[in-house]
């Protein structure tokens, strides 16, 4: 097993339609104004930028994320990251019930270096900070959401 490979999945169940909740979150660059995890997000280009997140835990992950696929009749959004972690990450959005099931999936390999010295004894709690962080999100989406 690569202890520094790391695969999640997050399903968030959001009050509004497929389109609204694409249009929130095809907007990368604002993500820092309602997700407080996302501390920064600095467009490159039209389809580049630079993000740093940080949850729980006292350390920030800095990549580029890079758009790969924008589909928005799909309802999917997908980005390369290269930097303190590689891989990609997709949301594809589908109807549910009066509003949307959001689906975030996520697959990274760790390249900083205090999480790759960690990686084995620190391995349930990077994904508990992870968890927390995506908690945080579909909450302060919602809220967004519901207030427009």
């Amino acid at each position: 097993m690569d202890w520094t490979r790391y695969r999640f999945l997050s399903l968030w169940a959001l009050p509004a339609p497929p389109a609204a909740v694409y249009a929130e979150l095809e907007r990368a660059e604002d993500y820092p104004r309602w997700w407080r995890q996302v501390r920064e997000v600095n467009r490159l280009d039209d389809t580049t930028g630079v993000v740093r997140i940080r949850s729980l835990l006292p350390y920030d992950i800095t990549f580029t994320a890079r758009e790969t696929l924008r589909d928005p009749a799909a309802g999917v959004l997908e980005i390369a990251m290269s930097g303190d972690i590689e891989g990609w990450a997709r949301w594809t959005l589908t109807a549910g019930g009066p509003g949307t099931l959001a689906r975030y999936e996520q697959v990274v390999e760790v390249h900083k270096p205090l999480l790759r010295r960690f990686a084995v004894p620190g391995r349930a709690l990077f994904r508990a900070n992870h968890r927390l962080m995506m908690r945080a999100g579909r909450r302060a989406l919602a809220a967004r959401l519901e207030a427009v």
